[in-house]
C-alpha cells in the first residue's frame, strides 16, 4: 500500500511539474519573445478570456458546461452501446470456432471502414440529430472492442480450458470463470481505444450538423479565425476525455485488482 501511495505521489509530481513546464514555454514563445505571433497560436491571457467568455456568455450556441455534457452525454451513449454489443461478439467468436466462421468475414469486410465514412449513411438514416452522431461513436468504438475481446479470449492458456472442461465444468461457468477473468485484460485495453475512438470521432461529427458540443466550438471558432477559442475547446475536449479514461482506469483497478500498480 505504502509503494502504491508513493508511486502516486510520484506520477502526481511529475506530471504536475510538466504541465508548469509547458506553461512556462507558452508564456515565453507567445507572449515575452514571441516566437509564435498570436496569429498562429494564441497568448494564454487569450486563452483566458475566451474562456471567461463561453463560461459565462456562451459561444457557438450554449455555455461551457452545456457543450461539454452534450459531448460527454454522446461519447457515453455511444460507448456503453459499443462495448454491450462488441466485448460479447469478440468473446463468443474467440471461443467458438463456429462463430467465427459465421461473423468474421463480414466483421473482416466493415473493419477497414473509418467510422468517419459513415457519416452521410447515418445522416441519410437519421437526419442530423444525436442519433447519428451516436451511431457513428458506436462503430468507431465496436471495432476495437471486438478484436481485443476476441484476442483476450484467444490469448487463455488452451491447457487451463482443456482442464477445466476435463473437470465436467459446464459451459456457462467456464465462461464466467475461466473465460471472461482472463480475457479482461485485453478486453480494458480495447475499451481504452475505444473511449480515444469516441472522442476523435464525436468532435469529427460534430463539426456538421451540430447546435450545441465541444466540437461544433471548435468548428464556430475556426469560421470565426478564434485561436483562442479552439485552444479552449480542445483542452474542454483533452479534459474530457481524461475524465472519462480515469474513471475507465478506476473501474480497471476494480474488476482486476492483481494487475493495479
Amino acid at each position: 500500500m505504502t509503494h502504491n501511495r508513493g508511486n502516486a505521489a510520484f506520477r502526481f509530481t511529475a506530471g504536475a511539474a510538466t504541465f508548469a513546464l509547458v506553461g512556462v514555454l507558452w508564456y515565453v514563445t507567445t507572449s515575452v519573445t514571441q516566437i509564435l505571433p498570436p496569429v498562429y497560436f494564441p497568448r494564454p491571457a487569450e486563452v483566458w478570456q475566451a474562456l471567461r467568455q463561453i463560461s459565462v456568455e456562451g459561444y457557438a450556441g450554449g455555455r461551457l458546461h452545456e457543450h461539454f455534457l452534450h459531448s460527454g452525454k454522446l461519447v457515453l451513449m455511444g460507448f456503453v452501446v459499443a462495448i454491450s454489443t462488441g466485448v460479447p461478439l469478440g468473446m463468443l467468436m474467440g471461443g467458438s470456432r463456429c462463430a467465427e466462421a459465421a461473423v468474421n468475414p463480414v466483421f473482416l469486410l466493415l473493419r477497414p471502414i473509418p467510422p468517419l465514412a459513415w457519416i452521410p449513411l447515418a445522416i441519410v438514416w437519421l437526419g442530423l440529430g444525436d442519433a447519428a452522431k451516436v451511431l457513428v461513436i458506436w462503430f468507431a468504438a465496436f471495432v476495437p472492442a471486438v478484436i481485443n475481446s476476441y484476442a483476450g479470449v484467444r490469448s487463455i492458456d488452451a491447457h487451463l480450458i482443456e482442464a477445466a472442461r476435463s473437470l465436467g465444468v459446464k459451459r456457462t461457468m467456464l465462461i464466467r470463470e475461466v473465460l471472461f477473468p482472463g480475457a479482461l485484460p485485453l478486453v480494458f485495453t480495447g475499451l481504452r481505444l475505444a473511449l480515444q475512438a469516441c472522442w476523435t470521432t464525436l468532435v469529427a461529427g460534430e463539426l456538421i450538423g451540430a447546435i450545441v458540443g465541444l466540437g461544433h466550438v471548435l468548428y464556430q471558432a475556426g469560421l470565426d479565425l478564434f485561436p483562442a477559442m479552439i485552444v479552449v475547446g480542445m483542452a474542454g475536449v483533452a479534459i474530457a476525455g481524461g475524465m472519462m479514461t480515469m474513471a475507465l482506469e478506476w473501474l480497471e483497478s476494480r474488476a482486476i485488482p492483481w494487475r493495479a500498480p
